[in-house]
């Protein structure tokens, strides 16, 4: 069967519910400049990566197991023009071996699963970055607690629970940023495009009715209930 997220996603700048202003936004609110080093856990395909390096002239070290997504990722910092300070590994992030207190600032962006949730997270990207330097986690919270007994917590906690655990890394969070309703709507959006584009590309594909069923359950999951009570924010957090 297809990867469903190589299907899914095949259209996504980025691969999480914001926006390049706000990745932007981030880079404003960590200080980036030419001298600074970051690495980008479980990258995908180079959105936030693209636009740092772009931006701020800071230098970023991707690490993406996925190979169609590792791939994708080398194309785009290629023709942006960006492989002298975008590399791209293609590994498995939980494996890569990084030297303590080498990096400005850490990131994983929407992929906490990596290390089996947030604290394994957290764990894994403080002793990366140095002191003074920041550890960048993109997470689903909920709006609405408790949820009804239908729905699935996915793992994920109210906003307040979200940054308790944070701080109990050992990390005092210095920004937040949440996404909209318009951030949700384009990434959900860009999902169901990609998905029925497909289906009707491959309408003979014998994985064709697993990969309408997976998508078209997430759709009514978010226009049912995750469209007004889930929550997504990167959180930044400034490291002693």
């Amino acid at each position: 069967m297809p990867w469903y997220y190589a299907v899914a996603e095949r259209d996504h700048v980025l691969q999480n519910p914001t926006s390049p202003e706000k990745i932007r936004q981030l880079g404003e609110r960590l200080r980036l400049g030419p001298g600074s080093r970051v690495l980008d856990m479980a990258c995908g395909m180079a959105g936030p990566a693209v636009l740092l390096a772009d931006t701020f002239g800071c230098r970023v070290v991707g690490v993406e197991r996925a190979h169609e997504f590792a791939a994708e990722a080398k194309r785009r910092v290629e023709d942006a023009g960006l492989a002298e300070l975008v590399e791209i590994v293609e590994g498995d992030a939980a494996a890569f071996p990084v030297e303590p207190g080498t990096f400005d600032a850490a990131l994983c962006l929407g992929a906490s699963f990596v290390w089996s949730g947030l604290e394994g997270t957290l764990a894994a990207l403080g002793p990366v970055v140095r002191a003074g330097g920041h550890v960048v986690v993109g997470e689903p919270y909920w709006r609405v607690w408790p949820l009804p007994d239908e729905v699935d917590d996915i793992g994920a906690v109210p906003l307040r629970d979200t940054v308790g655990r944070i701080e109990r890394a050992g990390l005092k969070l210095v920004t937040l940023i949440d996404s909209s309703l318009d951030d949700w709507d384009t990434y959900e959006s860009l999902h169901w495009r990609a998905a029925e584009e497909w289906l009707a590309e491959n309408p003979g594909d014998p994985d064709a009715p697993g990969i309408r069923t997976r998508y078209e359950q997430h759709r009514e999951a978010y226009l049912a209930f995750e469209r007004e009570a889930l929550g997504w924010a990167i959180f930044a957090a400034r490291k002693p």
